[in-house]
């Protein structure tokens, strides 16, 4: 069985990415053989298509709610026989696979759309595909174009797999506002040495790049009465922040994880700014203050602080209730901390709570009742042993976000990481207003904090005919209270994408969607009974209406008869 050929192509428009992978197979076998496609694809895309077609006949894939989608599979298969389509495969990928039965000499097509909105992190916009075709393919292909109408600051592509030869085989063509990338290596230049049919196409294929911002209130496009609106302010004075490190020293943390913890925090530690505010509480079955109140960054007391964290050591149970609520009444009574400051929490732990209360619901409500609005509260979870369900709920709950650590050498990496994406607060209180008859639909449009090297994006529907969209954006800096105003005119944001080969369909609608989607979710994750249900219902419908695979649907994959008839492709999630 033999993949003849293999096309990523790859349509970047105003950050919304989409994304065709279609591989093509010939069964050179003079009896029937089993075809696979195997894809890996980032975990924030959602997948809009998929098609086989063999011998001229399609079988594509159709979304559906997943209860239904269920009942179809159940009556099709008896149960359990198929594992489903799709699951994670590491920190930022997940994996479709499906394989089909192919007669001799007969070919079949596959092909795979997925949609994401590139999101910015410290300063850059990450475009991630996963190459491995695992043989030699004759017409191998990924070609990337980006249109970014505010001008592209930089552009870099790097791999994990490059050699002299294959530098040769890519070409970037780039001008104010457009990139194209093609990579297209011959049969040759993909083998590993002459002699042997291996290939080197094994890895990960990145495109980096960031736009240029001029205007201060941010970048408005329309398209077919759909607007984005981006707003990501730089050079602005840091705003000064209290943060309490809470830190798992259980005995499950034990020999490597306490010891990539304390390399990310020596890490931290040395890159407070002398007017932060920090603080470490560590725990196990007992809660252990570092001091007993916020201390200001300064050298002395980071270097006190250092030799605190070296000498880290992991044993007993977990008592993650009692740790945050000591940490909460640490800032609660915190005295002189700068009038305008960020504060905050990050929590670090790799199991269940076993000591002190058990009850995640109770923690969960101990917690909320403490921040009160005021903190803002970072979950991470080392390992595959914590309910990220419970870290993630209370993070959304109070202001922050969880993250998983993956277990992997790079860990203290990834500790670091997150902190830097989290260590410079320029904005808070942002409010993103616009004209309240104007605009429905509209996207989450006030923000608690920005960070350096973040963006804003909200987007909606422009309701009537509208020659000038107005927009105001309040917030507060380091130093005073902001207001920035711009108007946009409607008429002329929509030329800028007329007639370019760039751009794919309503690609601001889809964008909003997208978006609309993933923030529903994220607002059922901390919501109760009622509320839950509604915010459930409209992201479903919206996924049903713009065909993504979502948490909520399925995609029911029909074979030909004669094999395991139908198989279903769900989007995983990171709470498993």
């Amino acid at each position: 069985v033999q993949i003849y050929s293999l096309h990523v192509d790859c349509k970047v428009t105003s950050r919304f990415a989409h994304t065709v992978i279609t591989s093509k197979i010939v069964n050179r076998a003079n009896e029937s053989r089993e075809a696979t496609f195997e894809v890996e694809l980032p975990k924030t895309a959602f997948i809009t298509n998929f098609s086989m077609s063999i011998d001229g006949k399609v079988y594509p894939g159709i979304i559906k709610e997943k209860a239904s989608a269920r009942k179809e599979y159940d009556s099709a298969v008896s149960r359990g026989q198929s594992a489903g389509l799709v699951r994670i495969t590491g920190r930022k990928l997940e994996q479709f696979h499906v394989s089909v039965s192919v007669a001799a000499t007969s070919k079949v097509t596959f092909e795979l759309v997925y949609e994401e909105l590139l999101k910015r992190q410290l300063g850059t916009f990450e475009l991630l595909i996963k190459v491995r075709p695992q043989q030699l393919v004759k017409h191998f292909q990924i070609d990337v174009r980006i249109f970014e109408p505010q001008g592209i600051r930089f552009l870099e592509t790097n791999s994990t797999f490059m050699t002299n030869e294959l530098t040769e085989a890519l070409t970037k063509v780039q001008n104010e506002t457009k990139a194209r990338i093609l990579f297209k290596p011959t049969i040759d230049q993909q083998k590993i040495n002459p002699d042997l049919d291996e290939t080197l196409l094994d890895g990960d294929f990145v495109v980096r790049y960031d736009v240029k911002r001029g205007a201060t209130a941010g970048d408005i496009q329309v398209v077919n009465g759909y607007f984005v609106h981006y707003f990501a302010p730089h050079e602005m004075p840091v705003i000064p922040k209290n943060v309490i490190f809470v830190i798992d020293r259980s005995g499950s943390m034990g020999g490597r994880k306490i010891e990539q913890t304390r390399d990310a925090l020596l890490k931290v530690l040395q890159d407070l700014r002398p007017e932060d505010h920090f603080g470490f509480i560590t725990f196990n079955n007992k809660v252990v203050e570092w001091k007993s109140s916020l201390l200001q960054a300064t050298a002395e007391n980071v270097a006190s602080a250092t030799g605190f964290v070296q000498t880290l050591s992991a044993s007993g149970g977990t008592d993650i209730n009692r740790a945050l609520l000591t940490a909460l009444s640490l800032l609660e009574k915190a005295k002189g901390l700068p009038e305008r400051s960020v504060s905050m929490v990050i929590l670090l732990t790799d199991g269940q709570p076993t000591s002190g209360e058990r009850n995640v619901e109770v923690i969960q409500e101990n917690i909320q009742k403490a921040v009160n609005g005021k903190y803002a509260l970072f979950c991470l979870g080392f390992g595959f042993d914590v309910s990220y369900d419970f870290l993630e709920k209370m993070a959304l709950s109070n202001g922050g976000i969880a993250r998983r650590i993956y277990e992997k050498a790079d860990a203290a990496l990834q500790l670091q990481g997150f902190y830097d994406e989290v260590a410079t607060p320029i904005l808070m209180k942002i409010e993103m207003q616009y004209p309240e008859n104007a605009i429905e639909g509209l996207t989450k449009n006030n923000f608690k904090l920005f960070f350096e090297g973040s963006e804003i994006v909200v987007s909606g529907k422009i309701k009537n005919e509208l020659d000038l969209l107005p927009v105001e954006i309040k917030a507060q800096s380091h130093a005073s209270d902001l207001t920035l105003k711009e108007e946009a005119n409607v008429k002329e944001k929509e030329q800028v994408f007329q007639n370019q080969s760039y751009i794919f369909g309503n690609f601001i609608e889809r964008l909003w969607a997208y978006l609309t989607i993933q923030q529903l979710l994220e607002k059922s994750i901390s919501a109760q009974g009622e509320d839950q249900k509604t915010l459930e219902a409209q992201a479903l419908e919206l996924s049903l209406q713009y065909n993504f695979v979502t948490p909520l649907t399925s995609m029911v994959v029909t074979k030909p008869a004669g094999e395991q008839h139908v198989e279903l492709a769900n989007k995983p999630t990171e709470a498993g």
